[in-house]
């Protein structure tokens, strides 16, 4: 009797572009998975990434996510509007399209998570249970993202969540690290840092995140129907660790530390949008918190996490934040290391 190859599952990453959902593609790929991706701009994406089989489609389409979506084992939603203009309009949407695809194709959902769904009152001890009370518009559209979840999940539709501290790494670009505390494209002069030192913060590396997703995915099966997972990331416990090894990094232990412009902030949130949401999340910077990962150590035995000195030098030097000789010196620190 021939024994018959089994068949490659196969992904369908939305966000294929974005800095958590290449992750994710590209360690799924490594695993041997067929990455499907759907970009409005198919040729253009295939040509940065080759790797993927890539569709023409929109996530705002139901039925560009559903003929995509068709034959798939795990639908990733990592997708964010374009430029996150119309983030409040368009998140909810996109997401209903990955619901009715995964419900009809039987897939399983996993979702990058946030903390901006939970106020000040669930800290400093942040569990994956504790009560969602948002302080924000952002954090007020998580929270209904994850009961549309939970409701999908009652009917039938399997979900990963994997909350996370802020994202760092390569490829990121739009978080904290990238737009706060450095400015990319130039040898660091200053760290701008949003928080007050005595206050701890939570932050994850990237590809760890990924890692940890993929881990999780690989064992879905033996998971609860609607599983959510806190990881502790790198936990800076007084508001100086991160500063710490950017210096480390840049071979400038001196590097000036300033405090983030808030009240630039304040006096444009009138007029823009975005500025708005920020000035409301400034209490995730002046409330220390800690993720405990107790329920993914459970399943895991262990999360992934790359030392932090690595870390850093590999998103700045993404960031071309490194001076060359730097840059040259960690990236061949780097490949010893793999």
């Amino acid at each position: 009797m021939i024994a018959t190859q089994e068949r490659a599952k196969v992904a369908l990453v939305l966000g294929a572009t974005g800095g958590i959902g290449s992750a994710v593609a590209r360690g799924l790929d490594k695993r041997g998975w067929q990455v499907r991706a759907l970009n409005r701009n198919a040729k253009k994406a295939a040509r940065a990434e080759p790797a993927f089989c890539w569709r023409q489609g929109d996530a705002m389409s139901p039925q560009d996510v559903r003929a995509a979506a068709e034959g798939v084992d795990l639908i990733v939603h990592a997708v964010n509007p374009p430029g996150y203009r119309n983030w409040g309009t368009l998140v909810l949407p996109m997401l209903d399209s990955t619901i009715a695809a995964a419900r009809a194709t039987g897939a399983r959902i996993l979702l990058p998570g946030t903390i901006y769904n939970f106020g000040r009152d669930a800290f400093p001890i942040l569990t994956e249970d504790a009560p969602q009370n948002p302080e924000t518009d952002k954090g007020t559209i998580r929270k209904e993202m994850e009961r549309r979840l939970k409701d999908a999940s009652e009917a039938g539709v399997g979900v990963i969540i994997v909350r996370a501290g802020d994202f760092f790494g390569p490829g990121a670009a739009n978080n904290w690290f990238s737009q706060g505390l450095v400015k990319p494209g130039k040898p660091l002069t200053a760290i701008s840092y949003p928080g007050r030192e005595g206050t701890s913060h939570q932050w994850a590396y990237l590809p760890d995140v990924a890692e940890t997703m993929i881990r999780l995915v690989e064992r879905a099966e033996k998971l609860p129907r609607f599983a959510v997972y806190h990881m502790r990331g790198f936990l800076d416990r007084n508001g100086t660790e991160m500063v710490t090894a950017i210096r480390r990094a840049v071979g400038k232990p001196e590097l000036p530390v300033r405090a983030f412009p808030w009240w630039l902030i304040g006096l444009a949130s009138p007029f823009v949008p975005l500025f708005r949401e920020l000035r409301k999340m400034r209490y995730v910077w002046r409330e220390p918190l800690k993720m405990p990962n107790d329920r993914l150590l459970a399943v895991l035995g262990e999360e992934p996490h790359t030392p932090i000195d690595e870390a850093v030098a590999t998103t700045l030097r993404g960031l071309g934040c490194l001076p060359a000789e730097v840059a040259a010196r960690t990236s061949a620190g780097d490949r010893v290391r793999a």
